[in-house]
Formats: structure tokens, sequence, C-alpha cells
């Protein structure tokens, strides 16, 4: 009866975007990945860096606070990840550079365990660090996708890896929630504990269990997905690897104007994004500041993760419908929505309602973002352009949250910001508007199919 099954549970499997084991061992990192995005970028960690380790200031001076060392993080990564993806297309080690990120991510979660009250200097560092591991891991993840996944497939195993992001993510901050909330069921000291240590030992606790999920489930992208090959009789191959790994970013650089439609593309990501990644990041503190409840709002952040679920794989569905960027448009019409909603907010029933918009457009439209990208370059120099990828992305996350700090610090109030990121939402959606994908898809392959006979 198992092979009675087995056609039918592949279908199902390739529908989804999962239906081989590298494709499954690399979605499985998003898995892992999340579990940092929600405890620590969103949920988890700005409640606790506002409450305790800024004890003492008040919430804006706190939310200000966050923004800049959340901008000094991305600066870090964004001005590295050329290089790196340039020197990992080069030296074919995008997995061990991959490794070395997520180690430096690791152990600056976990160590953030020993940040007690007061502690905002030692906070704002180790967030600094873990800012720079993880995203400097999705450099290099995010250029392994086209290596991978075909043309026809790689808006849904892009779309997979965000819903199992969202699974992933969701189910530890469950974890996280239940243990925080209800620290007696299982034996921990709760709020009314004697001592600091023993009152936030729940929370420091949720911190430590980011690293250990997000390293363990890193470990089937290391043993199944395999490292792509440099292409024979490249021009770099005699050149030392820094020598070789500058020229080629150089060659990139110029050819960023050369596939035209990528490098709108990457503009438009820069803008729109910055709106995604600036909701992203500030909403849960942008909450605290409106005096919301606290447990209210974590649980908001999983309606967003089982929300996102579902919906994530609709959106790869409707790419294959009626195309990938008119799925992006519809995401960043609801992104616009919900800073118009957000604007007025006073409740946490409010703040619920966005949440489950949130995740109705979030993991589809940043998915098929990926995977626009990736079918607009050349699959042999992906480390490279999934590196000035990583810049936009990283910038993206700058002048949002750089915004929201400006603002807090004029004015004594993030309100004023919500409204400001609709700009982001349709200056980005014009600049996507001019993005002719079928006429970007066709130069990417031609340039491979040259580059191809040249090295034959």
């Amino acid at each position: 009866m198992a092979e009675d099954h087995e056609p039918a549970r592949r279908g199902i499997l390739a529908r989804l975007g999962l239906d081989r084991p590298e494709l499954r061992a690399w979605a499985m990192y998003d898995w892992a990945n999340s579990a940092f995005m929600t405890t620590i970028i969103t949920a988890v960690f700005p409640i606790y860096y506002s409450q305790v380790a800024n004890a003492g200031s008040s919430p804006a001076v706190a939310s200000g606070r966050l923004a800049a060392v959340t901008t000094v993080g991305m600066v870090i990564v964004a001005l590295a990840s050329p290089f790196l993806g340039a020197y990992a297309d080069h030296t074919a080690r995008k997995k061990p550079l991959l490794g070395l990120a997520l180690t430096l991510g690791l152990a600056a979660t976990a160590a953030m365990f020993f940040i007690h009250t007061g502690d905002w200097v030692l906070a704002s560092v180790l967030f600094v660090l873990a800012n720079i591991g993880a995203n400097a891991s999705l450099v290099f993840y995010d250029s392994l996708l086209p290596h991978i996944a075909s043309d026809d497939e790689i808006d849904r195993v892009s779309t997979a890896g965000f819903a199992l992001g969202y699974v992933g993510g969701g189910l530890l901050l469950a974890l996280n929630l239940a243990w925080i909330t209800k620290p007696e069921w299982f034996g921990l000291p709760g709020p009314e504990a004697a001592t600091e240590a023993g009152r936030t030992l729940r929370i420091r606790l949720a911190f430590v269990s980011v690293a250990v999920w997000w390293g363990l489930f890193s470990i089937p992208l290391f043993r199944r997905v395999p490292e792509p090959i440099v292409p024979n009789g490249e021009r770099w191959a005699n050149m030392h690897p820094v020598q070789a790994t500058l020229g080629r970013l150089r060659e990139t650089a110029g050819d960023l104007t050369r596939f035209r439609n990528g490098f709108l593309m990457l503009l438009a990501f820069l803008i729109y994004n910055d709106g995604i990644g600036t909701i992203i990041r500030m909403a849960t503190i942008y909450g605290e500041e409106l005096h919301l409840d606290s447990n209210t709002m974590i649980a908001a952040i999983l309606v967003v993760q089982f929300v996102g679920i579902p919906c994530s794989f609709a959106f790869g569905a409707l790419a294959g419908v009626v195309g990938v960027k008119r799925s992006i448009m519809l995401g960043l019409v609801v992104y616009t929505m919900i800073c118009v909603v957000g604007y007025s907010m006073t409740t946490e029933t409010h703040f619920l309602i966005l949440a489950g918009l949130v995740g109705v457009v979030q993991g589809g439209t940043q998915a098929l973002s990926r995977s626009l990208f990736a079918s607009l370059i050349p699959r042999s120099k992906s480390g490279e352009f999934f590196g000035f990828f990583a810049v936009v992305e990283k910038f993206a996350g700058i002048f949002g949250p750089a915004m929201f700090a400006a603002i807090n610090f004029t004015t004594g109030s993030s309100r004023g910001a919500i409204l400001g990121v609709i700009a982001f939402f349709l200056v980005g959606g014009l600049l996507l508007a001019m993005v002719d994908v079928p006429e970007g898809q066709r130069q990417a392959r031609a340039w491979e199919l040259e580059r191809a006979g040249k090295t034959t």
C-alpha cells in the first residue's frame, strides 16, 4: 500500500517545491533561521531590550537605540556582502562560509543569556553580532537557490522555504511563549521570583533555545545540498583568491547595468523591502511604546507565523497563475493598507488584526522577490549577484529604522513614521512595474549559453 501512495505523495511535494532531498534540506534552513527572526528580531528580544536591558530609560529612547544598533549591523553586512559573495563563487565555498556566519550568529545569540537589567550596551553589541551572523549566512543560503531549482520550480521552492520558516519559527516561538507566560509548567521561576536572575531566567533561556534550534535544523543543508562547482576555463581560475574576488566583484558591478531588468528589480526591492523590514523590526517595540500588552504582542507574532504558512504556499501557486510580478504587487497593496490601519492603532485587537494581514503577504512577497531576482541573473554568478542583493536587502533594513530613530528622537513618538512607510511601497511598486520579466530571464539564460560556449 505504501507504494500506491508514493506517486501521490511525490505529486504533492512537487507542487509544494519539496520533491527532492536537496530542496527539502535547503528549505529547512529557513525553518532553522526563522527562529532567530521571530524570537530575537521580532517578538521576544525587542521587548526584553526595552523593559530589561534599557530599564530606567523611556520606551522612546529604547526604540531609538534598537533602531540605531539595527542600522549598525545592517551597514556592516551590506558592505561585506558583495565581497563575500564573489569570494564564495570563486572558491566554491558557499557552504563553509555559511557555516562560519552561522557560528557567529549562534554564539552571539546564546550569549544573550548573560544580559541582565540595565545591560543595554552588552545587549546592543550581541544584537549587532547576531544580526551580522544571521544576515551574512543568508547571502550564501540564497545564492544556493538557483543551483538546486530549475526555472519552472524556483518560485515554488522559494515560497516553500518561507512557509517552512513560518512553521519552524512559529513552533519555537509558541514554546517560548508557553514558558514565558506559564513558567510553572516547566519548573521555571516566574516574574515573582526573589532575584533578578530568577525573574528573567525564562526569557534568557528563550534566547539559548534559538541558538540550539537554529544550529540543529541547519544540519540538513550541510549534508544534502551540494556545493556548486566553479565552471572550468574561467579567466579568474589561476589568480590569487583575493585578487580574483576583487576582479569578479568589479565585473559583476558592471554586469548589473548589463542585466537592466535585474538591476531595476534590485532598486525596487531596495525600496519596498525597506518598508517590509521596518514593519517586521519595529512592530513590537512600537507596540511597547503604545503600552500594549507584551504577551498579546508575542501572540500576534504567532498569528503572523501560522497565517503565513498556507499563504506563502498560496503565493507560490498564485505566481504560477497571474505571474510573479503581479503577485508581489498585490502584497505591496496590502502592506499599504497595513500602514494606514497601523497609524490609528490603539488596542491589542488592532495589533492582532494587523498581524493577520502581515501574515497573509509577508512570506509570499519576500519569497517571490528572491526567486524573481534569481531568475533574472546568471546561475554561475549567483553568489556575487546575491551579494549585491544582500547589500540592497540590508540597506533596506537601514533607512526605515533610521527614519524611526530620527522621528523618535525628534518628536518623542513613532506614530508619524508609520504613514511614512507607505512611500516605500509606492515608489518600490512603480519601479517593479518597469521590470520586463520575460526579457530579463531571456538575457540571463543567453549570457549563460554564451559563457558555456566560450568555456567548452
